[in-house]
């Protein structure tokens, strides 16, 4: 260590001639460095570089050494049981092969002015990328007493594009005058990403209808979600035995926030404001009912 220390100044204040030997010493050096087969190589082969990379690319297969290592290396990190799950997942999803899924988008408690109630909006399908089945449940009530609506829909659905199915079946009232119905509509996601189902339903009895509704998701975080939602529900006719003035039946503003525990499993609280207009508002007075109601709603929305 001290040697290689004191060998510096040594050189430095070293007479010219030592200096100059040095430096050609060093001159040498580098010299028999160019010189040096190794270093004519390097030149040679960044010279290569640059002239492969104008070089067209092989059009014939890989040489036989690129098969030669495992089919899945990343089997051999990971572990095989866990790649062949993930590698069936992608398959399923890319591959158009069935898949079926269930999603509960409300499943609610609402407390409100006279007596509190419930809510169920529930919807899952089985198919492919382009084809599904689709199976849609709707329905509310007031605890202890009958259910108020319900009904339960069977759909066939065909993408016609990544953003909107075409959705056509059948739809039966279970509570009520029960009706069964015709059913015609779209399910999507519209611009600005707000999700939008809208059907016409055409009864055995003639009664025509339609129901538009659409949500937004605002991320307030990666799992806090603020979700404005509105339905309006309306008639061609009146139907009294419905409740159902002609026009703009019924009308639902609501707003709720839920948080995700995981992507599949969210809570949420809300309020929603809900109207009954026109020839319905009359009917709802008849019947000794409010026609504007207020639910403070608290629920869970799960799928899987």
């Amino acid at each position: 260590m001290h040697r290689t220390i004191l060998l510096v100044p040594l050189i430095a204040f070293a007479s010219p001639a030592v200096a100059q030997d040095h430096a050609g010493h060093e001159t040498g050096e580098d010299q028999q460095t160019m010189d040096h087969p190794h270093h004519q190589m390097d030149e040679a082969s960044m010279g290569s570089d640059e002239s492969a990379a104008d070089a067209p690319i092989p059009q014939g297969p890989p040489p036989p050494e690129a098969l030669e290592g495992p089919a899945y290396a990343a089997d051999q990190s990971v572990g095989a049981e866990r790649m062949n799950s993930s590698r069936l997942d992608v398959v399923r999803k890319v591959s158009g092969m069935p898949v079926a899924w269930l999603q509960a988008e409300r499943l609610e408690y609402r407390a409100r002015d006279g007596e509190d109630g419930y809510l169920w909006d529930v919807q899952g399908y089985y198919g492919g990328d382009y084809n599904k089945i689709w199976l849609k449940s709707e329905g509310e009530g007031n605890f202890d007493e009958d259910v108020e609506d319900a009904e339960i829909q069977a759909l066939w659905s065909h993408a016609l594009n990544p953003w909107w199915d075409f959705q056509a079946g059948v739809r039966q009232d279970l509570t009520g005058p029960t009706r069964t119905h015709a059913v015609v509509g779209m399910q999507g996601l519209a611009p600005y990403l707000f999700e939008v189902d809208a059907a016409a339903f055409l009864s055995d009895q003639g009664d025509f209808t339609g129901r538009i509704e659409a949500e937004f998701d605002q991320r307030i975080t990666q799992r806090l979600i603020l979700q404005p939602r509105t339905e309006l529900v309306l008639a061609a006719q009146d139907i009294p035995e419905l409740g159902m003035g002609a026009g703009l039946h019924k009308a639902e503003l609501g707003i709720r926030l839920r948080y995700e525990i995981k992507r599949e499993f969210a809570p949420y609280i809300g309020i929603e404001q809900e109207w009954r207009l026109g020839g319905s508002a009359d009917y709802a007075r008849a019947a000794g009912e409010d026609p504007s109601v207020t639910n403070y709603v608290a629920g869970i929305r799960f799928w899987f």
